[in-house]
């Protein structure tokens, strides 16, 4: 008998049971008797069978399979975030099949097909910065695939996991008025996404909160890159009336205006502030280390795949069910201008 042969037949053929039963005791049937798995189980151990998974997610309708779809792999964040939820998914019997579209439209598109194609139970997905067409999302629903939205989210009912960008922003500025800075100026990402829009609201709400005037010109619409805090903060210097502190919307922004403010000789944090959003792994090496605010992404992780479990497992939705993570201010070197 070839090893990579052996079926559900063979091994009922070598217990003088039926396929019926050892397919039951295989897949722990309440009917089966202990005894009757365990002798099933160590004979399908020995012949070293192999179950066909194809097979048996067109018997059952389920492949114990998720999909999970990611702007992109470059940032640290989103493969903490699947750490999260490939260590959960694992622990209730799910494989994770991946797909990172490159900030890209397009490739959004094309993981959303290969996920149906591959008759996944569920998708996690984070939309690409370039979406702002969600007739691929809504597709899946009309297929009644569950799906669950995380970080970045679309203006749809469909259940997230999202961290509070207003509050934590709020208290991120207002740690660096507190710190002493005067003038603080903020470099958002795309603010048609809700996650970045968030955080500009609560950067302005902190503001007002201390009578604060608002000034237009002290807000760069940067894109998420360590090229773009550069830039932003290029122009944030190249003012009238310069800036002492900038509030990131992400951490890479955040790397670049450490990068620009020491190509202009700008001592941080004795002259300037610079607080991140998302604690990136990089955050604590730099010189000086960056404060940020940590997103908690391995729970946002594992909060997504219990709210995409429950829906593939109960059948039922709650539409309008949002999860908000608290995100955890990490107070480091770029910041404390009062510790000096």
């Amino acid at each position: 008998m070839k090893k990579n042969s052996v079926t559900l037949s063979d091994i009922a053929r070598e217990l003088h049971m039926t396929a019926a039963t050892v397919s039951r005791a295989l897949s722990d049937h309440p009917e089966i008797s202990a005894k009757t798995k365990a002798i099933v189980k160590e004979a399908a151990q020995r012949l070293d069978y192999k179950a066909n998974r194809i097979a048996s997610s067109l018997r059952s309708g389920k492949t114990n399979v998720i999909g999970v779809l990611i702007p992109t792999a470059e940032n640290a964040f989103f493969g903490s975030v699947i750490h999260g939820i490939t260590n959960l998914a694992s622990k209730h019997g799910y494989s994770v099949l991946i797909h990172e579209c490159d900030e890209l439209y397009e490739l959004e598109v094309k993981g959303i097909q290969t996920f149906i194609g591959a008759r996944v139970d569920g998708i996690i997905a984070s939309l690409s910065r370039n979406t702002l067409d969600y007739e691929h999302f809504l597709d899946v629903k009309r297929r009644n695939i569950p799906l669950v939205f995380f970080d970045r989210v679309p203006d749809l009912e469909i259940p997230s996991v999202v961290i509070d960008g207003f509050n934590g922003s709020f208290w991120a500025t207002q740690h660096l008025i507190d710190q002493g800075y005067n003038r603080i100026a903020h470099i958002s990402g795309p603010l048609y996404i809700n996650t970045f829009n968030d955080r500009f609201k609560g950067y302005e709400a902190a503001l007002k909160a201390n009578n604060i005037s608002i000034d237009e010109n002290l807000v760069f619409n940067g894109n998420i890159s360590i090229d773009s805090g550069m830039e932003g903060t290029r122009y944030l210097l190249s003012l009238p009336e310069p800036p002492d502190a900038i509030f990131a919307a992400e951490d890479l922004t955040a790397l670049g205006i450490l990068k620009q403010l020491k190509l202009s000789k700008i001592q941080v944090p004795e002259q300037f502030g610079i607080f991140g959003f998302c604690n990136d792994m990089f955050s604590e090496h730099t010189t000086p280390s960056l404060s940020t605010m940590d997103q908690q992404t391995v729970c946002m992780g594992q909060e997504a795949f219990k709210l995409l479990y429950q829906i593939i497992e109960n059948g039922n939705e709650e539409k309008t069910r949002k999860i908000v993570v608290k995100p955890l201010p990490v107070i480091r070197e770029s910041s404390l201008k009062k510790a000096l």
